[in-house]
């Protein structure tokens, strides 16, 4: 596949372009780790970054992608009193976003669908895909991003697909900006949706 179909490191630089080192970064599916990874990059030893997943394997893979770089991170499974500045992963679903995180963060990813190489029954759903989205809206610094890779190819990924855009669709133009990146030629291809808050 070329590079350019590639949608994920869109998504990354989409986000990379708004953090700065220091700065607050959600990931709501944590997954395999790359998504983690690149934003602790980004936000750097004083900024923090919180990863949330169902799966306790896909925090352990993310664990060792993370170990692999070089890079130590804490494990939750209720919100602590205070994040410290470093990474952390949170065993829970990121529907549950606000019980974990008061603060701004300045950008937000997802992966939708399951994790690559796991059980294709465990997936995101529209239900909690969009409360995530509704409360890291809220979160939200201005000039912050959500960037959110959606996948139609499984079961039920069309239907939370749907839901997602609509969800971006519905933005208010006057304090959101929206961006939707997809293959053209290949309409069963993952795509990108981005909004940055005014």
């Amino acid at each position: 596949m070329s590079p350019l179909a590639k949608i994920v490191p869109f998504s990354q630089q989409f986000l990379a372009e708004v953090l700065r080192p220091g700065d607050l970064a959600i990931d709501l599916t944590a997954g395999n780790g790359h998504d983690t990874l690149q934003m602790w990059r980004a936000v750097g030893r004083d900024g923090t970054v919180i990863a949330f997943d169902l799966q306790e394997g896909a925090l352990a893979q993310t664990a060792r992608r993370l170990a692999d770089a070089g890079v130590d991170c804490c494990r939750h499974s209720s919100p602590p009193e205070q994040w410290s500045s470093g990474l952390h992963l949170v065993h829970a679903g990121h529907e549950r976003l606000q019980l974990f995180v008061n603060s701004a963060p300045r950008a937000i990813i997802a992966n939708l669908g399951y994790l690559p190489g796991s059980d294709k029954k465990v997936i995101t759903t529209p239900e909690s895909t969009l409360a995530a989205l509704d409360q890291g809206g809220e979160l939200l610094a201005p000039g912050g991003r959500i960037a959110v890779v959606v996948y139609t190819g499984h079961s039920g990924g069309a239907e939370e697909a749907e839901a997602v855009e609509n969800w971006f669709a519905a933005l208010d133009g006057s304090t959101w900006e929206t961006l939707r990146l997809s293959v053209a030629n290949r309409a069963d291809s993952p795509f990108l949706l981005v909004a940055e808050k005014k």
